[in-house]
């Protein structure tokens, strides 16, 4: 880990740099809290602070006063980076708070590396890398969902289902030692391993692999696009769905000439929707351009609402659009709008899923919100109460895992030495810290923490 120097004191401003109340600067190092006396109009105050304490002052530069603050005083181990911290509240602004960064960085302070605390906190063993990624996960997060299935990483929830896992092909292994080393000893330890043994540990590895998708969806949403013909209501489903007035609704045909998209929440899952042109033959160039890419971002969606006006019902450009739709394979739902209006009953599309809205008085968005999140979900494990994994790189190292124990326990069929599997279960175990970061060569840890905010 070249870029990161753990005997070094570092400091950065943890806060968006603007207007604001308060601003926080943080600092971590062996001498952390004697650096920072230095520029404290109270010195000795801050140097006899009890660990978790609040010392009020002013930093100052010589006789001149740069800022009026309140440290934050943590003393190691009990500290976030497991070294003694300060952690300087000062009002907020670009210029005061850069006036007390850049007199840290003169009186000896290092600038902090991107997730350079993480990364301390890591070390020190105040913190897994389950937990550590939880933190960048809650930082990204675009809904409470996905927010609370991270938050139960930070807390511990996959580290401890991790470390159950890990105990029982401990448990196994040690039972198959004792019958290689003491095979004579038919009372105490002759055989103490059973196969089946590790079956239950392999199951509950089976179950937490099969979270991926489910949390995936979470973490990473899903892209969502609205098409259909022109007038059929897309712009106003798009304003309902992100309760606002982002698109312009007209009665007019082809008003929509371009896509607009935003981000929301669809019953928890992160959704970037698109609202597009409307699909018509027409000869204008600008509408011929809208109506490509509305076809460009439905090739790249991962799920496609189909709008048609119920007051008119399907018509044939919509039966052929359905069908191109369909043999892309990406979800699909046919959305039937402006059920306010009078209803037209046509018996279309009855193999694909349909649900009824009225953009306008929003009814049936729950049952559309209820049917896309089925939809996406088909084909994953059912929701687990507790978090799974959080990032590819957990969920490969849980395959590896797996097709060592997979391996461990048909070895008797194989006809293979005990030994083979002992390293079977060896390197299932290698593969499980590694998702911890018992075991982390410093290229996973750089990629890992690089792409943190300087600050944490």
């Amino acid at each position: 880990m070249k870029r990161y120097a753990p005997n070094e004191v570092i400091a950065a401003i943890a806060t968006a740099l603007g207007p604001s109340a308060l601003a926080v600067i943080r600092t971590s190092g062996a001498d952390c809290i004697e650096l920072v006396s230095r520029v404290f109009s109270r010195p000795k105050a801050l140097l006899q602070a009890e660990g978790n304490s609040l010392v009020y002052g002013w930093i100052q530069n010589g006789s001149e006063k740069i800022d009026e603050v309140m440290l934050g005083v943590y003393r190691a181990p009990k500290s976030f980076t497991g070294e003694d911290m300060v952690e300087i509240f000062c009002h907020g602004g670009s210029s005061p708070v850069l006036a007390v960064y850049r007199l840290l960085l003169q009186k000896g302070f290092r600038g902090a590396e991107a997730g350079e605390f993480t990364f301390r906190a890591f070390i020190n063993g105040k913190t897994d890398l389950t937990r550590a990624e939880a933190v960048k996960e809650i930082i990204d997060s675009k809904t409470e969902a996905s927010r609370s299935r991270a938050c139960g990483r930070l807390a511990g929830s996959l580290y401890e289902e991790l470390e159950s896992i890990k105990n029982g092909v401990l448990f196994a292994l040690s039972g198959l030692e004792a019958d290689i080393e003491y095979p004579e000893d038919e009372n105490a330890v002759a055989g103490a391993f059973n196969p089946s043994s590790l079956t239950e540990v392999r199951d509950k590895l089976v179950s937490l692999i099969s979270s991926w998708e489910c949390e995936k969806l979470y973490r990473d949403g899903v892209r969502m696009v609205l098409c259909g013909r022109t007038n059929a209501g897309k712009s106003s489903l798009f304003n309902a769905l992100l309760k606002e007035e982002r698109a312009i609704v007209s009665d007019i045909h082809g008003t929509t000439r371009d896509w607009l998209e935003s981000w929301l929440s669809f019953g928890g899952i992160p959704v970037r929707l698109f609202d597009t042109a409307g699909l018509r033959e027409t000869e204008d160039i600008v509408e011929q351009a809208g109506v490509e890419r509305t076809m460009d971002l439905s090739s790249e969606a991962d799920l496609i609402l189909y709008l048609i006006d119920a007051s008119e019902g399907a018509n044939a450009e919509d039966e052929r659009t359905v069908e191109t739709l369909k043999r892309s394979g990406k979800p699909l739902v046919i959305v039937r709008n402006k059920i306010d209006k009078a209803e037209v009953k046509d018996g279309l599309f009855k193999d694909t899923v349909q649900v009824r809205v009225s953009a306008k008085s929003g009814q049936g968005i729950e049952a559309l919100t209820e049917a896309v999140k089925k939809l996406l979900f088909a084909g994953t494990h059912t929701e687990r109460a507790q978090a799974g994994f959080g990032s590819f790189r957990q969920k490969q190292a849980a395959d590896e895992a797996l097709e060592s124990l997979n391996h461990a326990i048909s070895v008797p069929d194989l006809g293979l030495s005990p030994d083979a599997a002992v390293q079977d279960m060896e390197d299932a175990l290698a593969f499980l810290g590694e998702i911890t970061g018992e075991i982390s060569p410093d290229d996973i840890l750089e990629n890992i923490f690089s792409r943190f905010c300087v600050g944490k």
